[in-house]
């Protein structure tokens, strides 16, 4: 993309081959916009004082012309800029341990407001009212407009520069669009099927959102949405312009939409409501919560048919842990904030007659490849065969979004570590935090610096959706956020009938709503593709389907007392994808946020579910956001609820998905605590866990543990702060909060056999030595303690199974693994994160496995499960299970471990764990080596405050 056109090999070398193949296309290819050399003026007051660093990787530049991608695929030339961020993220494995202050950018970058003059590597202005000045460094955008609309025009136009093909994607996707647009591969189809159905809507419902913005929300309404069009039009207007002067992304040729020799075609404008599309993607995987209530109920039904009613709720609410007393909190003061807790009675449940439940089916009238994938390639031109089939496993390769792909669940993401003032060398609050949000080329965030009337900040915000930052810095404060998932989806069990009165059956498409027999509205989308080069996927297509009620849209259907029913899914933010705008607007206005105070109101009025964490000089401080639904008393909100009145959210009303939501206050918050962490943990006492899992051991325990030493010993700096996240990124949650537990077992007695003793004693030398998945040395591709981590690895499901699955009997560890996976280590690519993604051991069952050995073992555990499971509860019977698990897990060989890839041989450990920045384009990127880390970063201690 202008001005960045060049093409950049890995050593900074222009191979001729690449040239050759630039010029047998055409020099109209290599066009390049024009731009001047020139410094802006007037600098903003930047309190950080050159003490704010942040990191994106790859790199700020996720446009590539035709030429950059064939080059990219023969030669493995980069774009200026696309991949420039990759060894400095990469750095931080082996760095880490030496790491001072004065070393941070080693492995971030500089992010101070403005560019110095000598540091300018193009300006570019769209408008006489805006600039957009580029830093040779990286390539981010910093944008700077004397009026609003300049300044939001000159925001819309850099994403264009920066992420238009991305942005193209993901409003198809939002829209239910996705092999329409890019192609039939099995991973799109998959994908769509995936995403549509959580937030389906039509053109009125994305117009009507868009004025529900502009007539309800005051005057920062009408602005927020003047500004969302200013940044449509910047999009637009670079649109125009890259197709004219043949610099547009070449993806648009692969897939078919122009023609590289006449430049025939068209790349759609872009609309208001495609901003409202690309925002339920975002939100609804990033800041959602609950949900998944049908799964729940059969899982509680698999443990009242084992055990009884009485017994067999006792036994599943010890696995549900709604509030474990052991969970790692956020906030750790003892401030309790009681949220969707079980009730002493409740009313209104339910629970489906077993046997009952069928998912609602949402594909109809298959024809060609839908559902089979099965290719039939194009005859490509000589000059594109070296990018046919980019697209073969999908645009968005299976399983890489957060909670997409097969047997996925929504995830949150993300991490946040600071320290309080008292605590630290300066005095001064530090931050080190940033959301996990996958791997991908381009990535789904871009960095940029917006400086206008009212607007102030440095960050990140996902493509698409960048009128303001959504997280990084301001003048004197910064702020990010991790996902929370606390519970604001419902799932409702809805009466059927039919309008003349005759028996209901389950297909029926009438449902009872507050005593009148109502029509469902069905929704549906018609998708068909064709081959092209990007994508052989032979012609097919399907239509999807669903249906929509008061209650919101069908999932299931089944039984309940006899009764046919319709389970549906009601998610608070649903009809409000985009209303949160308001709190990034305020974030982003420097004359509204000027202490934690004002921090904390303006995260408020974020709809998602987030937990959000700021720091200046003076104060840290944190807020969970998101539209929280006051229920109705006795309402059990982890089971479904019969869908009358009475059980209804307080003040509901369907027409726009309004009701009354809990109050700021009762929103878990603090000001000024000793230290925050936050890794998707449970948030504070009493606000009850959305899903399974927030139990005794959980990844936040890797970074309180290490924050609560430093803070212990006091005088933090940033870099000790950085070297405490560093290593928990790289540590494995089981080496190092489960295998003492485990050795304790299995050491009550000797271990006779001399081979099998062996294992042990690697096992624990490799708990010693701080259990981690790092290399021997930088570029080795080889761990420290390798066979050890090939053990746990093999290991782990292994014990889970044999401690677990004889006492729940097959039905009940089935029902319970559906709502929770066992594992989730790096090398678990049949996990809910998939495989190369970095993120790992959010999901997985040592809690479970935690309080059940310590049980076993006769220490005390709070909140217990009902029963003991290991051995049936005998120590001795436990350590024969380890013992003959460790022993077959000992024998599989690393192949089998390992499976090979599409990246990675069988048995290559490492590679199995790396990190893959799922090209997204056309452009790929080496692997890197895994760490459990934000994907955006920010390092941040502000020494002055305004």
């Amino acid at each position: 993309m202008p001005p960045r056109t060049r093409m950049t090999a890995r050593t900074g070398t222009t191979r001729a081959g690449a040239v050759a193949a630039a010029l047998a296309l055409g020099t109209s290819l290599l066009a390049a916009a024009p731009h001047a050399g020139a410094a802006e003026a007037d600098p903003v007051p930047d309190h950080c004082q050159g003490q704010c660093a942040d990191i994106l990787p790859p790199g700020e530049n996720g446009n590539a012309t035709l030429v950059e991608i064939l080059g990219n695929k023969a030669f493995g030339t980069h774009p200026a800029h696309s991949d420039d961020q990759l060894d400095r993220y990469d750095g931080l494995v082996a760095g880490h341990t030496a790491l001072t202050d004065r070393k941070l950018t080693d492995f971030f970058n500089d992010a101070s407001f403005g560019v110095p003059a000598d540091r300018v590597e193009s300006v570019t202005s769209p408008r006489d009212d805006v600039t957009i000045t580029r830093d040779k460094a990286t390539g981010v955008p910093h944008i700077k407009g004397t009026t609003r609309y300049g300044t939001e025009f000159g925001a819309g136009y850099a994403a264009g520069q920066d992420r238009l093909w991305l942005m193209d994607l993901f409003r198809h996707i939002g829209r239910g669009e996705l092999t329409s647009f890019a192609g039939g591969a099995l991973a799109n189809q998959g994908l769509e099927q995936q995403f549509w159905p959580q937030a389906p809507y039509t053109e009125a419902d994305l117009e009507a959102q868009v004025e529900y913005i502009r007539t309800h929300e005051g005057a920062r309404g009408e602005q927020a949405m003047a500004d969302a069009q200013a940044y449509v039009d910047g999009i637009n207007a670079y649109r125009k312009k890259a197709k004219d002067g043949r610099y547009f992304p070449g993806e648009y040729v692969l897939t078919g939409k122009i023609d590289a020799l006449t430049n025939i075609g068209e790349i759609q404008p872009f609309k208001l409501t495609d901003l409202i599309s690309i925002a339920s993607v975002v939100g609804g995987q990033f800041g959602g919560g609950g949900g998944g209530e049908v799964q729940a109920a059969l899982s509680l039904l698999a443990a009242q048919q084992k055990y009884g009613v009485a017994e067999g709720t006792k036994v599943w609410e010890s696995f549900r842990q709604r509030n474990d007393p052991e969970a790692v909190l956020t906030v750790h003061d003892g401030t309790s904030f009681p949220y969707a807790n079980k009730p002493d009675k409740a009313v209104g449940t339910a629970l489906p007659d077993p046997g009952s439940v069928t998912a609602e089916p949402l594909i109809h009238d298959r024809t060609g490849s839908a559902g089979t994938g099965v290719k039939a390639p194009v005859r490509a031109p000589a000059t594109l065969r070296k990018a046919q089939g980019i697209f073969d496993d999908g645009v968005i390769p299976e399983g890489s979004l957060p909670g997409s792909g097969s047997g996925a669940q929504k995830r949150g993401m993300s991490n946040a570590l600071l320290v309080s003032g008292a605590h630290t060398a300066s005095g001064n609050p530090i931050a080190v935090f940033g959301p996990q949000t996958g791997y991908f080329a381009p990535q789904l965030m871009m960095l940029q610096e917006i400086q206008g009337p009212g607007i102030s900040a440095r960050g990140v915000s996902f493509a698409g959706v960048g009128m303001y930052v959504q997280m990084g810095r301001g003048q004197d404060y910064a702020w990010s956020a991790t996902s929370a998932g606390q519970d604001i989806t419902d799932t409702y069990a809805i009466e059927l009938c039919e309008p003349d009165g005759s028996a209901p059956g389950k297909d029926s498409a009438h449902y009872l709503y507050r005593g009148t027999c109502t029509a469902m509205e069905k929704m549906e989308k018609a998708n068909s593709w064709k081959p092209t080069v990007a994508d052989s996927t032979a012609q097919g297509s399907y239509r999807m389907r669903v249906w929509r009620t008061n209650y919101g849209v069908v999932t299931h259907r089944a039984t309940v007392d006899g009764k046919p029913v319709a389970y549906t899914s009601l998610r608070s933010t649903y009809r409000h994808e985009a209303d949160s705008i308001i709190g990034f607007q305020m974030l982003n206005d420097p004359s509204y946020v000027t202490d934690a105070a004002s921090f904390q109101r303006a995260a408020s009025n974020i709809d998602y579910a987030f937990n959000w964490f700021y720091a200046d000089s003076r104060t840290a401080a944190y807020y969970n956001s998101g539209m929280n639904p006051v229920r109705a008393a006795g309402v059990d909100p982890a089971l479904p609820v019969r869908a009358e009145k009475a059980y209804e959210w307080q003040g509901y009303d369907p027409a726009a998905n309004t009701a009354a939501y809990t109050a700021f206050a009762e929103h878990p918050h603090s000001s000024g605590q000793d230290y925050y962490v936050s890794w998707n943990n449970k948030q504070a006492a009493g606000y009850a866990a959305a899903g399974f899992g927030l139990s005794a051991v959980h990844r936040g325990d890797l970074l309180d543990d290490r924050v609560a030493k430093l803070v212990a010993e006091g005088g933090v700096t940033r870099a000790a702060l950085t070297r405490a996240m560093a290593e928990a990124a790289l540590t494995d949650l089981r080496g190092e909060q489960l295998l003492p537990e485990l050795l304790k077992v299995i050491r009550s007695q000797p271990v006779p056999d001399p081979e099998l003793n062996a294992v042990v004693q690697q096992l624990d030398s490799w708990r010693a030595a701080g259990a981690q998945r790092k290399e021997t040395s930088p570029g080795s591709h080889t761990y420290g303690h390798a066979d050890a981590v090939r053990i746990m690895d093999a290991w782990w499901p292994r014990l889970i199974e044999a401690e677990f699955r004889p006492g729940l009997g097959d039905g009940l560890y089935g029902a319970l693994t559906a709502n929770l996976a066992t594992d989730e280590s790096p090398a678990a690519s049949h996990g809910p994160s998939g495989a190369h993604s970095g993120s790992a051991f959010q999901y997985g069952w040592w809690g479970f496995a935690d309080k059940d050995l310590r049980q076993v073992l006769g220490q005390r555990v709070e909140g217990p499960l009902a029963r003991e499971y290991c051995g049936g509860g005998d120590l001795a019977a436990c350590r024969t299970a380890l013992l003959s698990t460790l022993k077959e897990a000992a024998a599989v060989p690393a192949a089998q471990v390992y499976p090979a890839d599409a990246t990675c041989g069988a048995g290559d450990q490492w590679c199995t764990d790396s990190l893959v920045h799922r090209p997204l384009g056309g452009i790929s990127q080496k692997s890197l080596h895994w760490q459990n880390r934000p994907t955006y970063q920010q390092v941040v201690e502000f020494p002055s405050h305004r």
